[in-house]
């Protein structure tokens, strides 16, 4: 839930409101650039444990779980109040700690036949395309446009998480989800983090200053982190036997 969270600030902050940092997105690519370094060296680590020592891969997961989640709104909060010096280690570690978690999923996608390493290469190619389509738009739509945008999307992607905690819920009981409405939620989430990835260009320049550059950044990332693990699941969904 903390992308949904995220999200909602930053289209609050938006409404109304001129351009405050018209270079605040070119300064926080840098830094997500190096947050997703950083969640691929977490994959790598949660792989390594699940091959070697897999009955150590559940509770460590859970823990860095509610870490994760802990992080992820005190860097904000202090990212938001400018002190960037704290805020940074702060990110950085919840990037490891995310990558760490999204290591079941890609274990899942490596030994699911049709999706493997191709399929991986595959979902950060759709979330590459995806920025630069969505800088071309994002960075041209109009007032109107763009906050009857942000708002569409914020009520899709809170139904969106409301229906993966149901799922979550639903398999703690041993029900699983169809597969043809696995690829029905996974494709609805797709659709609505690349809308959300056109929404951070019109939003961000309106929400956070020049000096504010890595709340920006965490914004950005928790787009293409969301975007990357819906295209997935969509590929596992799709070739799951």
């Amino acid at each position: 839930m903390s992308n949904t969270s995220n999200f909602r600030g930053a289209i609050r902050q938006a409404q109304g409101l001129p351009l405050v940092g018209p270079n605040v997105i070119s300064k926080a690519l840098p830094y997500l650039g190096g947050g997703l370094i950083l969640t691929a060296l977490g994959i790598y680590g949660g792989l390594g444990v699940i091959n070697n020592r897999p009955e150590l891969f559940m509770p460590t997961f859970i823990g860095a779980m509610v870490v994760e989640l802990i992080l992820f709104f005190v860097a904000r909060n202090v990212a938001e109040k400018g002190n960037n010096g704290a805020a940074l280690p702060l990110l950085a570690t919840y990037s490891l700690l995310s990558g760490y978690t999204l290591s079941g999923l890609v274990y899942v996608a490596l030994g699911t036949q049709g999706v493997g390493i191709q399929g991986i290469g595959i979902a950060a190619l759709g979330c590459g395309v995806t920025f630069i389509a969505a800088r071309q738009i994002g960075s041209n739509l109009s007032d109107q446009d763009g906050i009857a945008l942000a708002k569409t999307l914020q009520i899709g992607i809170i139904a969106l998480f409301v229906v993966l905690i149901a799922q979550l819920l639903f398999m703690l009981f041993g029900v699983f989800t169809p597969t043809w409405l696995e690829i029905g939620i996974s494709g609805i989430g797709v659709l609505l983090f690349a809308g959300a990835a056109v929404v951070d260009f019109y939003v961000l320049p309106r929400s956070y200053r020049d000096d504010q550059y890595l709340p920006a950044a965490l914004s950005m990332y928790l787009t293409y982190i969301n975007l990357f693990v819906f295209i997935l699941r969509l590929l596992i969904a799709m070739n799951r036997d």
